[in-house]
């Protein structure tokens, strides 16, 4: 048997080895940075990942050398990075493909997009698409009185669409009633019956009254996990009977002539492209038959949905989209147009409400490794008294490592050695229970199961059938990789829906990953983990990673997480928001920092818990000067004591190194 020392001599040349045969095109294929990475990510030379805007532009950004230089800002990990370039791009993408679709077609109006706040709320990001989305008079949409605000304050384009949403009381609706007297456009879509009769109470009051949409119920299909946001159980929106009731009170009340636009909305992420189709259809002929009841309607809202291909299988799963944005306009356009041909109406100026796919590539969650959980492959050697069942699982390591490696291996001995240890391990467990067993010796059988595991691994031949229980073998050696992160924060919908979120290493992806694991947040939480990734369109429990370096961080980035996720972190644990730095490329090259937004200190959400960080430092300063009175704590402890609570204060709730 090796000695320790020769068993990390050949750890070493094997790693020496390992990095001279793999490539940044395997990393590519292995973390499918080409399939979900768009035109924005890729790795460079260094076996970094690199930032680029768009295809025509020759112009790379290092993550890794950006993170670093950001932390020397003084801006710690785990950080969030937000491109601002990607998201201009992505506006500027929704808006080519759409503009595309409507010539091609011949179609007969325009688009005119609007983007919902719920999906990133943070100021500079709204500013930002209200900035960029001026040449196409981009709006916004609310589902509040809060995001009302926030919307009233931002546009100024008399020609900027604000589509309100939600539920709305008689203060909502009053408001959008003397927004428009303000020179704003808000649409109020009716979404709830008893809507109507506020309008109209509304109008009376102050004479004057609202443009008004109406929100339809599809019995359209959909799909997903967002398929039960439609159909007639669906939580917002008005039957086929509801509307025509509508249409009727708003005749009588003089305000049909206000109805202006149809709404309809298939679900979030909608994976598959025949679930828009059908919806289309049905909403187009509702739009004309509004049209032919007497309503003015000149706007038609296809609602959120656009998907993101999280997992690059360009499928209808959950985690992809089986079509591209172009084919997603082509099929808005050509829908509404062949409805409104056939009955020879005005085409309406479309509007989608395409969030998630505007939002979500430019935003980037960079946390740092701060250990791994591993069974130590060194072991004792072996000593004359041992108990049987330890001398019989060295046995087995023996014989294994005896087996010639060959493409012609006989796999029925490695199935064989495989299944004898595991039996023994099994003996060592009974033995330990019995108490004929003690700790270490325990130890020692754990340890060389794992090494019986891991001669196997390098004995498997390649492109041969393999029986299953020898594939598992991997994940038998798969470690635990403890993250500077909140999951609950920073990617709820990993843990309350199963969303799939590409994750991976950015740098060090010249190198084979040479081991499995997954990640463990900082939070008490045994749902505080970070456990499905995505593969080649499907799931995998373990992701590739690999061995830490003394005194070298590890970074992983989880991307494709700029909608929702800012907004919906919660502070389990008490773990605040992250730093956040908002990056612009800039001409020759280079990068400025135009926006940082300083993560919570512990000071910050103690006070959200209604805590009051003063009061919490007086109490422990007594308790410190009872505790010197009675000897019991010297004097200068306490100061440091005191010095570190202070100090603890005014720092980030994560971990720093």
């Amino acid at each position: 048997m090796p000695s320790n020392l020769a068993l990390n001599t050949l750890k070493t040349t094997n790693h020496t080895a390992n990095k001279t045969k793999w490539t940044v095109a395997k990393s590519t294929e292995l973390y499918g940075l080409n399939r979900w990475g768009e035109k924005y990510f890729s790795i460079n030379s260094k076996g970094n990942i690199d930032i680029r805007i768009t295809e025509k532009q020759n112009q790379y950004l290092d993550l890794f050398e950006l993170v670093k230089e950001l932390e020397g800002r003084n801006l710690k990990l785990p950080l969030l990075i937000r491109l601002d370039d990607i998201l201009e791009d992505r506006l500027k993408e929704l808006h080519k493909t759409f503009e595309k679709a409507i010539k091609n077609y011949n179609y007969k109006g325009i688009y005119q997009g609007v983007y919902p706040i719920k999906c990133n709320q943070q100021r500079h990001v709204v500013e930002e698409l209200i900035t960029c989305g001026q040449e196409w008079n981009f709006g916004l949409e609310a589902g509040s009185k809060t995001e009302l605000l926030i919307a009233l304050s931002l546009i100024e384009d008399p020609k900027a669409l604000l589509i309100c949403n939600g539920y709305k009381d008689q203060k909502y609706i009053e408001t959008t009633i003397l927004a428009r007297q303000l020179g704003r456009q808000p649409v109020v879509v009716i979404e709830q019956v008893d809507e109507v009769e506020r309008i109209i109470t509304s109008s009376k009051k102050l004479g004057a009254a609202p443009l008004i949409g109406i929100r339809a119920k599809l019995s359209s299909r959909s799909s997903g996990r967002w398929g039960n946001s439609v159909g007639e159980k669906s939580k917002f929106g008005l039957s086929i009977p509801e509307i025509l009731e509508a249409v009727e009170k708003l005749r009588a009340a003089d305000l049909l002539k206000e109805l202006k636009l149809l709404h309809f909305h298939v679900g979030s992420q909608i994976n598959d492209i025949g679930i828009l189709k059908d919806s289309l259809q049905e909403a187009g002929q509702i739009y004309v038959e509004l049209h032919a009841l007497g309503a003015p309607m000149s706007h038609l809202d296809v609602g959120g949905g656009l998907g993101i291909d999280y997992d690059g299988s360009r499928t209808a799963t959950i985690a992809s989209t089986n079509y591209s944005l172009q084919n997603y306009a082509n099929d808005v356009v050509a829908t509404i147009q062949e409805c409104c041909e056939a009955k020879n109406i005005s085409m309406p100026t479309l509007i989608s409400e395409s969030g998630r796919a505007i939002a979500s590539h430019f935003s980037i969650l960079i946390f740092n490794i701060l250990g791994q959980s591993a069974i130590p492959s060194d072991f004792p050697m072996a000593k004359e008294n041992e108990c049987q069942v330890i001398k019989n699982l060295r046995a087995t390591l023996k014989d294994i490592q005896k087996i010639s490696k060959t493409p012609l291996i006989d796999i029925s001995k490695l199935q064989e050695s495989w299944n004898d240890a595991l039996k023994f391990k099994e003996d060592a467990l009974a033995a330990f229970r019995l108490g004929y067993l003690n700790l270490t010796e325990r130890g020692i059988a754990e340890q060389l199961t794992l090494a019986c595991a891991e001669s196997l691994i390098e004995r498997l031949p390649n492109n041969r059938l393999i029986p299953e229980e020898l594939k598992t073998l991997k994940a038998t050696l798969a470690r635990t990789y403890y993250a500077n992160m909140s999951v609950f924060r920073s990617a709820p919908d990993t843990w309350a829906i199963e969303q799939l979120f590409p994750i991976m290493p950015i740098h060090r992806l010249d190198e084979k990953p040479n081991y499995l694991g997954n990640f463990a947040d900082l939070t008490c939480d045994s749902d505080g983990k970070l456990s499905k990734f995505i593969d080649h369109g499907k799931t995998k429990p373990l992701l590739e990673l690999h061995e830490l370096k003394d005194n070298e961080a590890y970074l992983i980035g989880m991307f494709l997480g700029g909608a929702y996720q800012e907004v919906m972190g919660n502070l389990h644990n008490l773990f605040g928001s992250t730093n956040a730095a908002h990056i612009r490329l800039t001409k020759d090259g280079g990068y400025t920092v135009e926006h940082v937004v300083k993560g919570n200190t512990k000071s910050d959400v103690l006070k959200a818990m209604e805590h009051d960080p003063e009061l919490l430092l007086e109490r422990v300063r007594i308790a410190s000067e009872l505790a010197i009175q009675k000897g019991e704590l010297k004097i200068s402890d306490a100061q440091r004591l005191l010095e570190h609570l202070e100090t603890s204060l005014r720092e980030s709730t994560y971990l720093q190194e």
